[in-house]
């Protein structure tokens, strides 16, 4: 039988870690720029391990191990800070294209086989106060939240090196998942209290959660995921920014912050353009993926935001289906000055598109180290020179 999320099994790809987290950290906040970092954040998409490996791909070129990088290891303190309890998944239709299922949240969903990864929500469960008043104890605190060993995992991947991170839901995203977007959009003017209130108690049981986890781990990294933009801009501006979704990011990530964790970062698809400020106000100071289709230029970001706000992606994946001119065009506009002023992670700004060649992104990846470490030298040349 089919699964709602079995796409992102067969997409895995392959993850080393070249960075111990202390590193990582200085070169996010701006303390040190020594070398360049370079990923693969999400590797391909349906269908394209498929068209590399007629191209005569190896098995270590599809699980993205053959490729050089240079990149830090997140780990995830095991702790629930979002919906709890809820429907078991389950599949209740299938079809050739599509398998129609009931997700955690009690919405009925599709996922369409050969083309997402990710199920479509048909309904979802919140449509006023009544409604969420009544599906509001799955945001509730409670000891099950806590993973058995939680404390042990998060002190072993310190020990190790890796970037200790806590998530929380985001404050686009879940009331999303709840009403859906157009849902949501409206909420903000018609149903402010109910938008409000569900923020409140997320924010409360997240809060609650982490402030335990803070007090007995150091926490390095705050996460969120939102996707809350699309090409021609964000589903919610600087206002409503500003009035429902700082207020939660910010009383959680002050108490972090006051705690030693020094990164917030915000995963959002599409053009962020218009809120990238708002949110730094909201304690955000690192954003990905970053999408050049969507009008995210790191090269103009970094100019008007300076070091407010790390990065990690921003190389235009379409790019890589236009040939070598264009790949080295779009490499060697964004290498240079972000190898410069530093904090950035370099990467596609998503999941390598269906009909991108194999030789492309080899080439892709051979060209990106070539720039890096010609700008490397030069940087290394120039402190010498200054040091002298």
């Amino acid at each position: 039988m089919a699964s709602l999320r079995a796409g992102h099994a067969d997409l895995r790809i392959h993850r080393s870690m070249e960075v111990r987290r202390e590193q990582y950290l200085e070169h996010m906040t701006f303390q040190a720029n020594h070398s360049p970092m370079f990923t693969e954040i999400f590797g391909p998409i349906v269908g394209l391990k498929d068209e590399w490996r007629a191209q005569g791909a190896s098995e270590a070129e599809l699980d993205m191990s053959a490729f050089r990088y240079r990149r830090h290891m997140v780990a995830r303190v095991p702790v629930n800070t979002g919906l709890i309890g809820g429907r078991r998944e389950e599949v209740v239709e299938e079809t050739d294209d599509a398998v129609i299922g009931i997700d955690r949240y009690g919405r009925r969903v599709k996922l369409f086989r050969h083309c997402a990864t990710i199920p479509l929500p048909l309904e979802y469960p919140v449509r006023d106060m009544d409604d969420w008043r009544a599906f509001k104890h799955h945001y509730q605190f409670s000891e099950e939240r806590f993973a058995d060993g939680w404390i042990e995992a998060a002190r072993k991947a310190r020990e190790e090196g890796r970037v200790v991170t806590v998530s929380i839901p985001g404050g686009f995203d879940e009331p999303r998942q709840l009403l859906g977007e157009e849902r949501l959009c409206v909420a903000f003017y018609e149903q402010p209290e109910l938008v409000h209130d569900i923020l409140r108690t997320i924010g409360e049981t997240a809060r609650a959660v982490l402030d335990r986890v803070s007090a007995t781990v150091q926490i390095d990294q705050l996460s969120v995921h939102e996707d809350m933009a699309g090409k021609s801009g964000p589903l919610a501006g600087p206002k409503q920014v500003a009035e429902f979704i700082a207020p939660y990011y910010l009383s959680i990530w002050e108490m972090l912050r006051d705690r030693g964790a020094q990164l917030f970062d915000q995963d959002s698809d599409g053009n962020m353009n218009p809120v990238v400020e708002a949110f730094i106000d909201a304690g955000v100071n690192v954003m990905h993926p970053l999408e050049p289709a969507a009008g995210m230029d790191v090269v103009k970001l970094r100019e008007r935001f300076g070091e407010q706000l790390a990065f990690v992606g921003g190389l235009d994946k379409h790019v890589l289906r236009r040939g070598e001119e264009a790949i080295v065009a779009e490499l060697e506009y964004k290498i240079p000055p972000m190898i410069r002023t530093g904090g950035c992670v370099l990467g596609l700004d998503h999941r390598i598109p269906n009909g991108t060649p194999l030789d492309a992104y080899r080439f892709y990846v051979e060209k990106a180290w070539e720039i890096m470490e010609r700008e490397t030298a030069k940087l290394r040349a120039g402190d010498s020179a200054h040091d002298a």
